[in-house]
């Protein structure tokens, strides 16, 4: 019984958004060069992902990233700096699964810390106004963030 537990809760702590599809690097820029360039720069990386519950659209997030040697084993904890575009790529259909209402539904995660710090992506659906909203922001174990970022793509 306790290593279903532990198993659970294993799988649970490493999987995604129910549904979100796979996340692509597009590109990436330093911003500051870290120990003589001997280890990873700091640096802001820009990822594309595509909505599974809305066809036709691609949503684009730019997120720091911290260098330097703990950056490269991954226990730096990145600045929760971040920017998000969302753009129609085809025809927007929203499938009749996607979730409404006013708690959204999480499309996308990152982690950018070690432990118990993300940056999501929530869809909400304006029907009123027949658009799509995504809203970026980070969260915190304790204090959570104020940072956030917001894009809009119309229904057509």
């Amino acid at each position: 019984m306790r290593r279903t537990a532990l198993a659970l809760l294993a799988v649970t702590a490493f999987a995604g958004p129910a549904g979100a599809e796979e996340t692509r690097q597009i590109g990436f820029v330093n911003t500051a060069i870290t120990n003589l360039g001997l280890t990873r720069s700091h640096r802001v990386v820009v990822e594309r992902f595509d909505d599974p519950e809305v066809r036709g659209v691609s949503c684009y997030i730019s997120q720091a990233r911290t260098g330097g040697l703990s950056g490269m084993v991954g226990v730096a904890e990145d600045p929760a700096r971040f920017a998000l575009a969302c753009t129609a790529t085809g025809p927007v259909e929203v499938q009749a699964g996607a979730r409404r209402g006013e708690r959204g539904e999480q499309v996308f995660e990152s982690s950018t810390s070690l432990f118990f710090k993300e940056t999501r992506v929530h869809r909400f659906l304006d029907e009123e106004r027949r658009a799509v909203v995504y809203m970026a922001w980070s969260t915190r174990l304790v204090d959570g963030s104020p940072f956030n970022a917001v894009a809009v793509v119309p229904i057509r």
